[in-house]
């Protein structure tokens, strides 16, 4: 390493007006700035900043704050060499106002912090802008836009942050180019003919671009292979500001937009359009907008299809099945919820949001998993979330729970609502599942068996005659015996989607009579139908050998984005699938509609490697199948270890202090390993390196590089005769002499044409190194 106290005895590099300017204050930072140029690019970071957080936030700070910040910027400018008492004086005053301004808006936001903060630092730059006329009050500025950005970069949920991200970076190259060559006190480069100056930009130009283009492409890169850990790992949810709630709030009534507006109820609890014809199990059109399905009733003698538009955007540590409600009768055509009346009110705290809600009474290996739902478009006042819901932090000061578990809200969740859920939600073992009682209690007997008494024989006649051909048709070729309740559930969903179709057509299938029953007809008439249609079936076959089951409904994770790390979830996304009762374990899904993931994604599918998934899956189809089909197992094996080997990792450090202490060994070790292969990499390419140099060059370098560990380098700026002359007040006499022959022999070679003695140089170096190792030796001994 290059040792600069001791070669600036004799080599002083010359300092004087272009390279440092005289700073009376006794600091370049405290210097006045008279760089425009840095002064514009500055504010337009700032510009960029507010803009970012508008944008964001969905809010309106720019259209105060930009304009008086570019007239603060002026008058900076031009009284940045005045005292300005009275402006400072003025600043700390409304420094203050803004201080009181936050702290009282911080209590209507406890949850959510984020936002008042951006608004705080805003109003602080603003006034900052009235007073910068030192080079360090411009680097505030710059660390403020560049802490605005990264509260935007929190509160975006969609890509429109990107273009202002690009845009940042793009003013922030030339911002740190001017910042530096002003602390290092270089002058302003003029150029007094105008062709010359244009040269002199055109020539940087492209190599800002290319630079622009390396730290885009780099941090695309590392953005790419970085893994995505489960956050949330402090306790502060986002959640909007508090809403009250007028009158006595009991959760009986579901408010569907689809059925209310304006006050009018159009068919509440049908499932209707509004059309008049649609009461329950009557023909009718579904609303185009809203999912039928979210009601205390559902009618499945329905027809049409929605349009799609997002209803929500959800941050979640898993992807699950954002669950609403569930369904125990079955009406024969459509559901309903036959207690819909006994529903249990919660009330919080007024001081938190935090609504606790009773543990479930399983005894399986559950994970904690941590939701927030922003709604982008109205929905009823049924309030999605992860199955076995244990916090709630929601604005309003009440919510109730009705007996399928599903959460309600006093009002309808609106445009630009946030909460937060966190779920205990039960891992799906195949194993124990099998095993389960098929003892249940009289209560689940009660409510989830319940039949038609008109299909109840046909349907499981047919249901027994599908089991006990199990083993001639082999759906799936599943190698599993189906003696348990698990694997009968499992092997039915996966008949119905092998077995019966969804017309290709919304309007296809006839209307259901009035004495027909939706599962017969699906089983024995028409071999399918919609698909709500297949989840209504698989739950009746169920129910008809004795296996209690219900009908829920919600929402499929949706399309995960991995640049926001947001589920975007459309009214599209909405369906109703088949959950089995299992004593000791609670509720699971099983999901018969064709296209599906026959389990519903759960706390098992994370999206540690989400970004290289999705890079892969659109390679992979333009390799051909058989290949394909060998990488996707190759590159799904390699994923697979890898999340569980950081899974296990970061899991020692919540099992005590011993795992906390292999944790530690463990980061030690591999840090070491990864230290040692570095040094090994490194030396391979100095020795690749020096190979294909010409021998003499070759020589000279190690020479170099054996100075250079010995902290006795040479310096940039010395000629090779100048560093040799050096060395003799720095080496021994006869180290110094070899050296000096190796620098006169590679002048000579370089500059003059000459071919030096390599053997004897060789030797003589061969001989440096070998006593000088041998002396080092002894003094270690001794």
């Amino acid at each position: 390493m290059f040792n600069l106290s001791r070669i600036n005895q004799f080599w002083r590099l010359p300092v004087g007006h272009y390279y440092w300017r005289q700073n009376k204050q006794g600091s370049p930072l405290m210097e006045v700035e008279d760089s425009i140029s840095l002064r514009v690019l500055v504010l337009a970071l700032v510009i960029t900043g507010i803009v970012a957080t508008d944008i964001a936030a969905e809010t309106k700070f720019s259209l105060w704050a930009i304009p008086v910040s570019v007239m603060g910027a002026i008058w900076s400018n031009r009284s940045r060499r005045n005292t300005n008492i009275t402006v400072k004086f003025c600043i700390a005053i409304g420094m203050l106002i803004a201080l009181g301004a936050f702290f009282g808006r911080l209590l209507g936001e406890l949850n959510d912090t984020r936002l008042g903060l951006a608004e705080l630092l805003i109003q602080l730059q603003v006034l900052h802008s009235f007073d910068m006329p030192r080079r360090k009050d411009l680097g505030y500025s710059i660390v403020i836009g560049l802490i605005l950005l990264g509260v935007a970069a929190t509160l975006s949920q969609t890509l429109a942050f990107a273009p202002v991200l690009l845009l940042f970076l793009a003013i922030a190259l030339p911002t740190l180019a001017l910042d530096y060559r002003s602390r290092l006190g270089l002058e302003k480069l003029n150029f007094k003919p105008h062709k010359v100056k244009e040269k002199k930009w055109s020539s940087l130009l492209p190599f800002y671009c290319l630079l622009f283009t390396l730290i885009v492409g780099l941090g695309l890169a590392i953005f790419a292979v970085l893994p995505r850990f489960p956050g949330y790992q402090l306790r502060t949810f986002p959640v909007s500001s508090a809403i009250a709630v007028k009158g006595n709030f009991t959760g009986r009534s579901i408010i569907n937009p689809g059925y209310v507006r304006q006050g009018n109820t159009k068919n509440q609890g049908s499932g209707s359009n509004g059309d008049g014809q649609s009461k329950n199990g009557k023909p009718g059109n579904i609303d185009n907008n809203f999912y039928y399905g979210f009601n205390s009733q559902i009618n499945q003698n329905l027809r049409g299809a929605m349009k799609p538009k997002v209803v929500m955007r959800v941050r979640s540590q898993a992807e699950g099945f954002w669950r609403v409600l569930a369904f125990d009768r079955y009406t024969g055509k459509g559901w309903d919820v036959s207690r819909n009346d006994d529903v249990m009110t919660l009330k919080r705290s007024p001081w938190s949001y935090q609504i606790f809600l009773a543990p479930p009474a399983i005894s399986g290996k559950t994970q904690q998993v941590v939701q927030t739902y922003t709604v982008v478009a109205d929905l009823p006042n049924l309030i999605p979330a992860l199955a076995y819901p244990k916090e709630v932090y929601f604005p309003t000061p009440v919510i109730a729970v009705d007996q399928e578990n599903g959460l309600r809200s006093p009002v309808e969740l609106s445009e630009g609502l946030t909460y937060t859920v966190i779920s205990e939600v039960p891992y799906r073992d195949r194993t124990a599942l099998g095993q389960a009682s098929t003892k249940y209690l009289k209560q689940i007997q009660k409510h989830y068996l319940q039949i038609p008494p008109e299909i109840a024989q046909k349907v499981r006649q047919r249901t027994e005659e599908i089991l006990a051909n199990y083993n001639r048709e082999r759906v799936g070729k599943s190698s599993k015996t189906l003696d348990s309740p698990y694997e009968k559930a499992l092997y039915l969903a996966q008949y119905l989607k092998q077995n019966y179709s969804i017309p290709e057509n919304p309007f296809d299938l006839p209307y259901l009579g009035e004495k027909e029953d939706l599962v017969e007809a699906f089983l024995f008439k028409y071999k399918g139908g919609y698909p709500d249609h297949f989840s209504t079936v698989l739950t009746v076959m169920l129910r008809s050998i004795g296996i209690p089951a219900r009908l829920v409904a919600g929402f499929s994770p949706g399309e995960f984005n991995p640049f926001t790390g947001l589920y975007v979830v459309r009214n599209t996304d909405a369906y109703a699938m088949t959950e089995v009762y299992f004593p000791k374990y609670g509720w699971f899904a099983f999901d018969p509609i064709p296209n599906h993931p026959l389990i519903p994604p759960s706390i098992e599918d994370i999206q540690t490697f989400s970004v290289l998934r999705q890079f892969w899956q659109w390679i992979a189809g333009w390799v051909p199948s058989p290949i394909r089909g060998w990488l996707d197992y190759v590159f799904s094996t390699i994923f697979t270890w890898i999340t569980r080997a950081i899974a296990w990792f970061f899991a020692l450090f919540s099992q005590g202090w011993l795992g906390v202490l292999t944790g530690l060994i463990l980061t030690t070790t591999t840090a070491f390993f990864c230290w040692l292969g570095w040094e090994q990499w490194r030396e391979w390419l100095n020795r690749r390196w020096l190979r294909k140099l010409s021998p003499m060059e070759s020589l000279y370098r190690q020479m170099l590089q054996w100075t250079a560990q010995k902290g006795l380098g040479k310096h940039p700026a010395q000629t090779p005769l100048e560093y040799a002359r050096v060395a003799y007040q720095h080496h021994s006499p006869g180290n110094a002499q070899v050296i000096d022959e190796i620098c006169q022999a590679y002048v000579s070679w370089r500059y003059g044409g000459y071919t030096p003695n390599l053997q004897q140089l060789r030797q003589r170096w061969q001989e440096l190194k070998t006593t000088t190792t041998a002396r080092n030796s002894k003094f270690k001994f001794y």
